[in-house]
């Protein structure tokens, strides 16, 4: 809920949580409890009574949610519960909000429910999910804990959708979001940067400073001899594919704000990209030039002289990236050989014909049943069932079959084919927030055809909250970013404020100073 439907009770809410905090924690020191792990979740609560004026505000709640899948890696941290399943950071705050959002929809007109311009495609593919498991009943009920588990990360996936799609409902509170998505995401890019010349991954020591996080270790892989890193995300590839997402984010408030900081964000977004030396980042790459290239070629052509600059700053921020990125798309003996090879048990060409022998002949139209399909060991399943197959629009074809990909296509060509119409004729810095936004959501797409997409959460969780934002920006007129267009146009001199003009009342207009 808001603090606005009760301002008077704040302040006295506030001043018993901060009280009852104290309290528990001198009966805790008391009682001999685990002070390591009480300490630091009544420290939370009790910052939060103090500040909850600026934590309780939707955007700041959306932002926590980037904080925590952003800095508290995800698969590598869990919270001490005796639960069923393993309370991850993420689950929690998610969870929190959405409860909280659920009461306000039902106590509070101001907070409602929005639709959204991809309802349709996002109803379809959900359609198609349940479908796939009423088509398969047996295999349904054999792996019962482990659908229920995937069903309800698809549901949490979604959920932040609505979530952005609802509580953001003006430009400065979208304006708000991309920046902790980009400025978040430069953090992450910045300690990718530093793990790839000093092999420490600062993510790795959360517990240091927040002992009721429980380490559950992580895996270091390596490519031509050279560490791959992956910062706080489940692995290399995925780390790749989520950093190189958000650069369209940072060009966009670069265009907006006319601020240089933002260019440097979306170099070193690229940066931290390629020192996981992934080929899928580099193909998402690809992916996004060509939407920029289609909607935005004029403005793209000024940048080409950047290229080699570029290229002799890559060499030396992360010394024989290039080479290795370059061995990793031509590899001895060649790329598709490597593919058939399959050396590690799941290389994408040699598990192709396989699956769709094995696994999608089945059922063409549904598929195997969504989330059927146990690739690693899990607590109710030790011996998996599949293989990787390192593609996901192969996976989603064996669980949901013809259906369910051509649902999923459905949703990400109408939002592209959404954004970049909405974007003619728009000189305003929306324009680059659509096409930003589509361009993201294309490498994401393009991506897919090279890992296993849906099975490393954050990149998924930065796909559906970009989903969100283009929504959001597909709803707003276009003249809420009118102010910032004419602000930027003013001439400023070297030193003072902009000479001859100042804005009206309502800042909608320029006039001359008196």
């Amino acid at each position: 809920m808001t603090i606005h439907s009760q301002p008077s009770r704040g302040p006295v809410a506030a001043a018993v949580v901060a009280v009852g905090a104290v309290l528990l924690l001198a009966l805790g020191d008391l009682a001999g409890a685990n002070m390591k792990v009480l300490a630091p979740v009544l420290g939370i609560a009790l910052v939060a009574s103090v500040a909850y004026k600026i934590l309780l505000p939707w955007r700041s709640q959306l932002a926590l949610i980037i904080f925590v899948i952003f800095f508290v890696p995800i698969k590598r941290y869990i919270l001490p519960a005796s639960l069923p399943f393993q309370l991850e950071p993420y689950r929690l705050v998610v969870g929190l909000v959405f409860v909280a959002w659920l009461t306000s929809l039902l106590i509070d007109r101001r907070v409602r429910l929005r639709s959204t311009a991809f309802d349709a495609p996002i109803l379809a593919y959900l359609l198609c999910v349940v479908l796939s498991l009423l088509a398969n009943p047996h295999r349904v009920a054999q792996l019962s804990t482990d659908v229920v588990k995937g069903l309800l990360f698809l549901a949490t996936f979604f959920i932040v959708y609505y979530l952005v799609a609802s509580i953001v409902t003006n430009r400065h509170d979208l304006d708000f979001v991309v920046r902790w998505l980009a400025g978040g995401g430069t953090v992450v890019a910045v300690s990718a940067i530093v793990e790839s010349r000093t092999n420490f991954n600062v993510f790795n020591h959360l517990g240091s400073i927040m002992p009721f996080l429980h380490f559950t270790g992580s895996t270091d892989l390596s490519r031509s001899g050279r560490l791959r890193v992956v910062a706080s995300a489940q692995h290399p590839i995925a780390l790749g594919a989520a950093l190189m997402m958000l650069i369209p984010l940072s060009v966009y408030l670069a265009r907006l704000t006319r601020h240089k900081r933002w260019w440097i964000s979306a170099f070193l977004l690229l940066l931290g990209s390629l020192a996981t030396s992934s080929r899928t980042s580099i193909t998402m790459l690809g992916a996004m030039l060509l939407v920029y290239i289609a909607s935005r070629a004029r403005d793209l052509k000024r940048l080409w002289p950047a290229i080699i600059p570029l290229i002799a700053v890559v060499h030396f921020a992360i010394p024989g990236e290039l080479g290795a990125t370059f061995k990793a798309f031509f590899p001895q003996g060649g790329l598709i050989e490597e593919q058939k090879a399959a050396g590690n048990g799941h290389g994408r060409i040699a598990s192709f014909w396989p699956a769709m022998h094995n696994e999608v002949s089945k059922d063409p139209l549904f598929g195997e049943g969504f989330s059927t399909r146990i690739v690693t060991p899990t607590p109710s399943t030790p011996v998996p069932n599949a293989k990787i197959l390192d593609d996901q629009w192969l996976g989603s074809l064996c669980e949901t079959g013809l259906a369910g990909i051509v649902t999923l296509a459905w949703l990400y060509a109408t939002f592209i084919r959404r954004m970049r119409r909405a974007s003619r004729g728009d000189d305003s810095p929306r324009a680059w927030l659509l096409v930003g936004a589509a361009a993201a959501v294309a490498a994401f797409a393009v991506g897919m055809f090279t890992y296993d997409a849906f099975a490393f959460i954050q990149v998924t969780f930065l796909l559906f909250i970009t989903l969100g934002v283009g929504a959001v920006a597909l709803r707003l007129p276009a003249t809420e970013w009118e102010t910032e267009t004419a602000a930027a146009t003013v001439r400023k001199p070297r030193h003072g404020s902009p000479i001859g003009l100042r804005p009206l009342p309502g800042g909608h207009a320029l006039a001359p100073d008196a």
